[in-house]
């Protein structure tokens, strides 16, 4: 990619800083924090980070069609924000001016246009969900304005009060089907009339409640296309882990994975942990063979050593694993040539020493050729292809197609290893299916009123038999979305499909640990006990922006959500993990967090999700959540989080508490991190694992030994902090998160990091201290030759911001450029390096004073990684790279 000259200044200097000028960033005092959500436009409201209070447009057709409104946003001042909107099913335009007007008090002209009448419609307008959790005490519960002008909340708060006002009155204000938890206010009803309407709507505050900035203010105002453009060469890597590797090459020199406790080992009995990414759809079929052996290099570089193959079966993705998704009339043969495409990127990661782990099912779309029994009442897509979630556990014919697929897939002797994927010890796991549960997301689909009377009466029939068998009321037993007699019956079908797939991979040859499904999707602990009947539990998490600023003690994060699938005597992995939307301006921070996490959490997997979902080529190019290949922000830390959970610098906790929930708890209550402040605070201290209770209807059930040194709980709203705290470190003394202010640090003999909101700050760890102004940064650094910081000759420096891609949606980004000091004990002799080109490093000036290297951010040029060291000789160039006139992350161009 040919480099554009902005600016010949200095990228960078180094020099002795004895003072450093401190720009602030917003911090609130308060917990309850209202602010403008940037994807609609609309009031938002969060308790110590948690969701209080969301808003979303709704609006609705004849019989409740959906009339999608689209929006967009932007600031354009502090506190002075423009919406416009279009909704074309109703014909009408949005468009509305939103301001800070005082420290209170936030406004909305709204102007709604609408270009002719429609008669018969149901309207619509915004719709107000509030937090039943906040209504105990906290809130209250909403109340209405009279006439239609809005609601008020907190009038019993002890002076906490949010009101949202209407003038003039609205067509339509009231909650949703008599729930208080949901207020409806239309701006239409029945008629739209052509012509202006003109609406004004007052949000007012009081109490402790405080009006915040939205994330874009949050994170500065500045202008991206004045940063420094950001050209990530998408073949060779910025870093060179791969000596973490070489022990493995080729992966399975140890024999294949097993199980052993909650361990993962190999069946030498040497113990395995991985970190990982996902290669997914169009990233398996459509990169050249030649650039599957290059990118399988720059992923062990990259300090990766298993890799998820995803996407291989869904119908979106052409060719998949059934070939030409426009020639293929079925689901029932698999295509040699996409077959070719998974055994050369096998072949190839195996050689790099990267394991694999192998998906049998994720979003097969089954035809009206796969002779599935009922395939006419299924619910289809627009091209008459069925999903098959949810109706596997019902359906025979479902169930028989994936061991079908399963025998075909796992049998296929690989053409250029010469075996077959169950007899390689590369492979490492196998998932069953892909985010399919009943237990949680699925069973509803099987009710009688959903039309699928075929499977719905097989259903119905095994929840009677459940009930009568173990003295159940039937009444109960089927309705999939209570909590109750319910939950245990869907386990119950749940297992059963499980252990009979399992059965079968084992009969056809499989070897490693088996996968059922992922705990995944706001899961609570109703649906772990199905979940264990495979050798280990799997989990999905995703967060939004400002994952460190939740309060434990009020809000749940998403690493409270994989802790929670942690059973004992169970090995966890997480086959995908990332945040959303894209781009989420902290993502930069998600690495780390979750590396020191998992290190202190003792979880044996991580894989990022995605690396890829789009054809590696080199030629179209896009960027996006599944993209973290050409992604600045994540490949800024992911390496740095590679080595420190690879090489166990943090250490594991020294503290292990248990949940222990009685059958009574586990089955017949909602639990989970969004309503357990356990769950949430165990994980700020030591470990956290879930047991799993005897359960007289659920035999098959093991139920958790705990050993003598857990500390066992029973109570999930049992806090573990003090009611005050507003940060913690954990019992290791290594990890330290301050959610009042956003900031969390790693403080490890040969990792010491701090991320988060960190400008402004003076963050002093054991070998290293930062002092910057960029509002929010990642800055790490790391031992390289294995030895303690302050006499390591070999020391890289990673540094994550802000990364905004261009219009279009293509690379390159705009990264933002830092700006501060890092202080860095190390052996004098060390010189500072970044990379100029693909074939060499580019030496930096530095100052040594008193033992410490001392390097300035001058705020113009960007470098994500940095490198102190003694010997240049080493390039980070792979062996067989061809050269490409492009630079890694924004090195100076010129």
């Amino acid at each position: 990619m040919p480099m554009t000259t902005r600016s010949h200044r200095p990228f960078m200097r180094v020099s002795v800083l004895l003072s450093l000028l401190i720009l602030p960033f917003t911090t609130w005092a308060s917990d309850w924090v209202v602010s403008v959500d940037e994807r609609n436009g609309l009031p938002s409201l969060t308790r110590g980070g948690g969701p209080g209070l969301t808003s979303s447009f709704a609006f609705f057709g004849e019989n409740w069609t959906w009339a999608d409104l689209t929006t967009s946003f932007k600031v354009n001042a502090p506190g002075n924000y423009v919406l416009a909107g279009t909704n074309k099913a109703l014909d009408f335009d949005l468009n509305a001016g939103i301001k800070k007007a005082q420290a209170t008090t936030l406004t909305w002209n709204f102007a709604l246009d609408a270009h002719r009448m429609k008669s018969g419609v149901m309207g619509g307008g915004i719709v107000f969900k509030f937090n039943p959790a906040l209504f105990a005490g906290d809130m209250g519960e909403p109340v209405l304005l009279p006439e239609n002008r809005g609601w008020s909340w907190g009038r019993n708060a002890q002076g906490r009060h949010i009101e949202m006002r209407f003038e003039p009155p609205l067509a339509s204000v009231y909650f949703e089907r008599g729930d208080s938890a949901e207020v409806r206010a239309f701006f239409y009803k029945d008629t739209i009339s052509p012509g202006r309407q003109d609406i004004k709507a007052v949000l007012s505050v009081s109490g402790d409640v405080v009006l915040g900035q939205t994330t874009t203010e949050r994170f500065g105002l500045a202008e991206p296309t004045r940063w420094p453009s950001d050209h990530i060469d998408w073949r060779t890597p910025p870093v060179d882990l791969s000596f973490l590797n070489a022990q493995e090459k080729p992966a399975g020199r140890h024999g294949f994975l097993k199980v052993s406790g909650e361990q993962l080992l190999f069946a030498d009995n040497t113990p395995a942990r991985f970190w990982g990414t996902n290669l997914s759809a169009y990233s398996l079929f459509k990169t050249p063979d030649n650039e599957v052996k290059q990118q399988a290099k720059r992923l062990s570089a990259l300090g990766f050593n298993i890799v998820r193959l995803h996407h291989h079966d869904s119908p979106w993705v052409s060719p998949n694993i059934f070939g030409d998704r426009t020639l293929t009339r079925d689901t029932q043969q698999l295509s040699p040539e996409s077959l070719k495409k998974i055994d050369w990127w096998i072949t190839c990661l195996k050689n790099e020493g990267i394991y694999v782990w192998l998906d049998l099912h994720v979003q097969r779309a089954l035809t009206a050729h796969d002779n599935i029994y009922g395939f006419e009442e299924l619910p289809k897509d627009n091209n008459n292809n069925a999903d098959l979630k949810g109706y596997a556990y019902v359906n025979i014919t479902i169930s028989q197609a994936m061991k079908r697929f399963a025998d075909a897939y796992l049998t296929h002797v690989n053409t250029y290893t010469g075996l077959a994927y169950k007899d390689d010890p590369a492979i490492a796991a196998v998932l069953i299916t892909n985010e399919n549960d009943i237990t949680q997301h699925f069973g509803n689909a099987l009710l009688p009123d959903k039309q699928v009377p075929k499977h719905s009466q097989v259903y119905m029939a095994r929840a009677k038999a459940f009930a009568q068998q173990h003295n159940l009321p039937e009444e109960k037993t089927w309705r999939a979305w209570e909590h109750g007699p319910a939950k245990l019956f869907l386990n119950d079908l749940e297992r059963h499909f499980y252990a009979d797939m399992i059965q079968h991979l084992r009969e056809v040859g499989v070897k490693v640990p088996i996968a059922t499904s992922s705990t995944w999707g706001g899961n609570g602990l109703s649906a772990l006990p199905a979940l264990t009947a495979g050798d280990l539990i799997d989990a999905h998490s995703y967060g939004g922006v400002g994952q460190l600023e939740k309060n434990p003690l009020t809000s749940d994060n998403m690493v409270n959500w994989i802790a929670a699938g942690q059973v004992v005597g169970k090995p966890l992995t997480v086959t995908e993990w990332n945040a959303e939307p894209f781009p989420t301006p902290d993502r930069h921070s998600l690495p780390l967090y979750m590396a020191g996490t998992a290190s202190h959490q003792g979880w044996d997997a991580l894989m990022q999700y995605a690396y890829s979902q789009e054809g590696l080529s080199g030629g179209w190019m896009t960027v996006g959540n599944w993209h973290a290949y050409n992604d600045p922000a994540m490949l800024a830390t992911l390496p740095a989080a590679a080595l420190l959970y690879r090489r166990g610098d943090v250490h594991p906790a020294k503290t292990n508490y248990v949940f222990a929930p009685t059958p009574n708890s586990l089955f017949n209550q909602s639990i989970s991190p969004s309503n357990s402040v356990l769950l949430r605070t165990a994980m700020e201290k030591g470990r956290i694992q879930i047991a799993m209770p005897q359960t007289p209807e659920l035999p098959w059930l093991q139920h958790s030994r705990l050993s003598s040194n857990v500390q066992v709980l029973h109570d999930p709203d049992q806090s573990l902090l003090d009611a005050n705290a507003n940060a913690s470190t954990t019992d290791t003394g290594e990890l330290t998160r301050d959610w009042q202010h956003g900031i969390y640090t790693i403080n490890t003999p040969r990792t010491q990091a701090a991320t988060g909101w960190i400008g402004g700050k003076s963050i002093n760890l054991g070998d290293i201290q930062v002092q910057v102004k960029t509002a929010n940064a990642s800055v790490v650094v790391q031992s390289l030759d294995g030895m303690p910081l302050g006499q390591s000759q070999d020391v890289l420096i990673s540094l994550g911001t802000r990364a905004i891609p261009k219009e279009d949606n293509k690379p390159p980004y705009y990264i933002e450029p830092l700006e501060g000091t890092l202080t860095i004990k190390a052996p004098q002799g060390l010189k500072l390096f970044t990379h100029s080109t693909l074939l060499q490093m580019k030496a930096l000036p530095a100052t040594y004073l008193n033992g410490q290297y001392i390097i300035r951010f001058d705020g113009r040029q960007m470098s994500n990684w940095l490198f102190l060291k003694k010997d240049t000789s080493q390039t980070t160039v792979l062996q067989d790279a061809k050269p490409i006139p492009t630079t890694t992350s924004g090195a100076p161009a010129g």
